[in-house]
């Protein structure tokens, strides 16, 4: 296709797409919008096509390349992806983030190269027989699952080859975070009507018992309002965890970006963590090598990682009296690159082999009247794995009993340009 042709053509589908963002933002209907999108296409065809030959527009003004470049900047600024194919199912255009969704996307090349999703390629096949919008999904799961309702349209081109027979634009609405937000909302119901059950009527039962028979006396008053506020703290700790989970699973697929030192997080939570090491007569150390480690991440969410590593060490695995955080450097055996790796290591009692692959389901125990009345959630490495899988990280645990645990945590090392290493790292806490 002509470079004269295709960016008149470009300018259609963008003013195109353009009018179906705003149609869905405003609550409006996909069908009028399409019916919109396609009488616009079909005037700046006219408008623009076959060298601007329409006595409405000057021939200078309509291949003005401030127009094209407009047309482009526009396309590019919408956030959701947008292919245009022809009857052969051919990619015609794609926007940026067509291209960051689909790699693979090539022009001049089959959608089904890029696109392999059978709901779509037959939706596509039904809008060309019958002209009629369809709409469908489309769901991926590497390296995140999302998911994208897939709106397509017939969109007729006069000057394009063939007669003006309509070709295709697909518009892709991410679902992702909608869907999240209703998985989030019915988890949590779920769950949290489950756990908070039990303190609940442990608090009803006191505060009977308070008003009742305990009323005049000073001591069980006293041992009562002591449970009371224990269960309250285990409450508080489980409504905390739960929100913490929902936040980091709504923004699963978004890879941070932000340069953090891995190596000064684990020194700041392993102070943090001295004292209840102290209490509970642990020798907790930490060994690390010169010089930073700098991970693309979230710091307060890798803080979070490394609290709840060391806090179940050494509540969990504290009677073996040692536990000993260490950072490695590693190099991926792919050739993709060095990883940094965070170890957790105790030599407590061991995990027996079965529980091992379950231990980041939600509220999963392997021994859950040791993990209540440790103050545990059963939260803690359901929050590790799914921050991990923001930050396209892996999680190892590896234990036998009697032989301790170690849990390992591998994130990909980021390696600043000069620019980059210049800029100094935000203080702790921030």
């Amino acid at each position: 296709m002509p470079a004269n042709s295709a960016r008149p053509m470009w300018l259609g589908v963008t003013i195109a797409v353009a009018v179906i963002v705003v149609a869905e933002a405003v609550g409006g209907t996909v069908d009028v919008a399409l019916m919109i999108s396609a009488s616009l296409a079909l005037l700046i065809g006219a408008l623009l096509g076959r060298g601007g030959q329409v006595a409405l527009l000057p021939p200078a003004e309509s291949t003005s390349p401030q127009r094209h470049a407009i047309a482009e900047a526009l396309l590019a600024n919408i956030p959701d992806p947008v292919i245009l194919v022809d009857r052969r199912v051919v990619v015609i255009e794609a926007n940026p983030a067509a291209r960051r969704l689909l790699p693979g996307l090539k022009l001049r090349h089959p959608l089904s190269f890029s696109l392999r999703a059978p709901d779509v390629l037959d939706g596509i096949e039904e809008v060309l027989r019958t002209g009629t919008p369809v709409r469908t999904e489309y769901a991926t799961r590497v390296p995140t699952e999302r998911a994208f309702e897939v709106q397509i349209g017939a969109l007729p081109l006069p000057d394009m080859p063939g007669g003006g027979e309509p070709n295709i634009v697909l518009f892709l609405r991410d679902l992702t975070e909608a869907r999240r937000l209703e998985a989030m909302r019915v988890d949590f119901v779920a769950n949290a009507s489950h756990e908070l059950r039990t303190p609940l009527a442990a608090l009803l039962g006191f505060i009977e018992t308070l008003q009742g028979p305990a009323r005049d006396d000073p001591r069980a008053r006293e041992q009562f309002l002591g449970i009371m506020r224990t269960q309250a703290q285990r409450m508080t700790g489980l409504i905390d965890d739960l929100l913490s989970l929902s936040r980091i699973e709504l923004h699963e697929h978004v890879v941070p970006t932000r340069i953090v030192d891995l190596g000064r997080i684990a020194r700041q939570m392993v102070d943090m963590q001295a004292p209840l090491a102290g209490e509970r007569g642990v020798a907790l150390s930490v060994e690390r090598p010169e010089g930073p480690l700098p991970v693309l991440g979230d710091r307060d969410e890798l803080l979070r990682v490394v609290e709840n590593l060391v806090e179940n060490a050494v509540k969990y695995g504290g009677s073996g009296g040692v536990v000993v955080v260490s950072l490695h450097r590693v190099e991926d055996p792919n050739g993709r690159g060095a990883r940094i790796e965070l170890r957790v290591r105790d030599e407590g009692p061991g995990i027996p082999a079965e529980h091992i692959p379950r231990l980041t389901e939600r509220f999963y125990r392997v021994d859950t009247a040791s993990s209540r009345q440790q103050g545990g959630t059963g939260l803690g490495l359901a929050i590790v794995k799914h921050t991990l899988n923001r930050h396209r990280g892996k999680l190892v645990i590896e234990s036998e009993p009697g032989q301790g645990t170690t849990v390992r945590v591998s994130l990909p090392e980021h390696r600043p340009d000069a620019e980059e290493a210049a800029l100094p790292e935000p203080p702790a806490g921030r």
